[in-house]
């Protein structure tokens, strides 16, 4: 299929996609403005995450205080801070023009400060009863549901997937149009986006952060101006759509069984939020 033909199945298969979803804005900023993925269902989402950390820490308090530590903190600090590192980057690598105007490659380094815990620190006896605490809370929260044959497998398939959308013709040729386009502009010529993010040029620091320098921040930003210019996200996002559609057909009880193990688990949240929270 020409390179033509392929933007314009892209197109075709990303609106589709998007219909029954709000509308993709003009310029895409986050990777969710690229609209839902057939497999989103089968996976963990922010909403999970937020709501489990509560269940958790809620489960570890309890125990904590069965273990005689009556004011054990939600949010506790550990003894010592340990070195927090804060992702930013998609599956697309950069998005937004201002990040990489601002940031290049790596991120405000505020935004891991805000991250840290705002209870007290642990206390030493805490610490030590700790780590079994939260292994019982994880067991709790588990409970009924088959790790690895169940809970793992969306996230198996996913790196199967991914697999075969980078060695997706078409993809690879909307990265070499991508590719090109930077190299005009005077950078390195990298084989795809995730490239450009990970180069080791951009000494990044032990929690990941980058250091900002004047070239990082203009391949970053002739990196996410060539992506706009060519659409090279949105035809990312549509093979990547394509593939997933495929293989949830494929592997239609796997997955089932997977979304099931979901449900458990967000039932379980649930009911630990409703009796503790």
């Amino acid at each position: 299929m020409t390179s033509r033909g392929w933007r314009l199945s892209a197109v075709v298969v990303l609106a589709a996609i998007c219909a029954a979803g709000p509308e993709r804005p003009e310029v895409i900023r986050t990777a969710s403005d690229l609209g839902p993925l057939p497999a989103d269902r089968y996976d963990f989402t922010p909403q999970d995450y937020q709501r489990s950390q509560r269940a958790t820490a809620l489960l570890i308090r309890q125990c904590m205080a069965e273990r005689g530590h009556p004011d054990f903190p939600l949010d506790p600090r550990y003894p010592s801070d340990p070195v927090v590192a804060t992702a930013v980057s998609t599956d697309y690598g950069v998005l937004d023009l201002a990040t990489a105007h601002r940031w290049g490659y790596g991120w405000d380094p505020e935004k891991a400060l805000s991250l840290r815990p705002k209870g007290r620190r642990m206390t030493n006896a805490e610490y030590a009863d700790f780590p079994a605490c939260s292994a019982e809370a994880n067991r709790r929260l588990m409970r009924g549901i088959d790790l690895k044959r169940d809970w793992l497998y969306a996230s198996t398939r996913a790196i199967e997937v991914d697999k075969a959308v980078k060695r997706d013709p078409r993809l690879r040729a909307a990265w070499d149009v991508w590719s090109r386009c930077v190299a005009e502009q005077g950078f390195t010529r990298y084989p795809d986006p995730v490239a450009a993010y990970t180069d080791t040029a951009w000494k990044r620091d032990s929690d990941g952060n980058t250091r900002h320098t004047q070239r990082e921040r203009a391949t970053a930003v002739a990196d996410v101006t060539c992506k706009r210019r060519h659409h090279t996200a949105e035809l990312w996002h549509a093979a990547r759509a394509q593939k997933q559609a495929v293989d949830i057909t494929r592997h239609l009880d796997r997955y089932a069984a997977g979304l099931q193990a979901l449900r458990t688990y967000r039932a379980t949240i649930a009911e630990v939020l409703r009796k503790l929270g």
